[in-house]
């Protein structure tokens, strides 16, 4: 059961590009140990909500981590504190190799023995990367390129990891051990998770609980199981 006090808070928070509002009010809690699915169509916001917490998007509103305010951090400052991005579309570097990817994720760890144990924490879960460790990342294949935008995330020693996309533009073999790995993690590390997903089946049914996210705006939010028998959200995002 995830503790009463959130490590993750966001209240009315808002992003513009332009004239152009993408959230408008977004309100939503994550606690400790949870995996929590943001869901929506495309253009949702969904993508631009992730951005504003890991501080890459100016954002108003007030956004929380761990009790403290983000408002004021830069996005390598959020990483210090705990809170990792994998973001959409892998943006792993295609000309350093694997290891040099992941050394990447590791900047805000100083003690040359921490770096070692997470490098081998990430092998541990993604023993196809150890394999392909002097290999360039621009030359893996899609399914090893989310493993390493994921294990390079990994490398910071998260206490909440963000993760947007990781199913997307795979193989469901490849989708399939790649939530397992993410379940791993949650269990086994205690390491929160908030998970924007296009595919909404997979992702409810790896969630403890989930938010619905409309033309930048919380519509619902509930139980993962919940959602899953929802007319509403079955209609919308699970194809029935």
């Amino acid at each position: 059961m995830p503790e009463f006090t959130p490590i993750l808070s966001l209240r009315d928070v808002t992003v513009d590009y332009g004239a152009v509002r993408a959230l408008r009010g977004v309100s939503l809690d994550v606690y400790p140990g949870e995996v929590v699915a943001l869901l929506g169509a495309n253009g949702a916001g969904k993508t631009t909500t992730l951005r504003a917490i890991s501080r890459v998007e100016p954002a108003g509103g007030r956004i929380t981590f761990d009790g403290q305010d983000l408002s004021r951090l830069q996005p390598h400052q959020v990483v210090a504190r705990g809170l990792a991005h994998s973001p959409e579309g892998r943006r792993i570097f295609p000309e350093l190799t694997v290891a040099e990817n992941l050394d990447m994720g590791a900047y805000c760890i100083r003690s040359a023995g921490d770096r070692a144990a997470s490098l081998e924490r990430v092998y541990h879960y993604f023993p196809r990367l150890a394999e392909r460790r002097e290999q360039k990342g621009g030359t893996l294949s899609g399914g090893e390129q989310q493993m390493l935008a994921v294990g390079r995330a990994l490398m910071s020693k998260p206490k909440l990891l963000m993760l947007d996309e990781p199913s997307l533009g795979l193989a469901p073999l490849i989708v399939e051990r790649i939530f397992e790995i993410i379940m791993e993690i949650n269990k086994q590390e205690a390491v929160t998770i908030f998970l924007v997903e296009q595919n909404a089946h997979e992702a409810l049914m790896h969630s403890h609980r989930a938010y619905i996210l409309e033309t930048g705006c919380i519509t619902m939010d509930g139980p993962a199981q919940a959602m899953l028998t929802n007319p509403r959200v079955q209609a919308a995002y699970l194809g029935a």
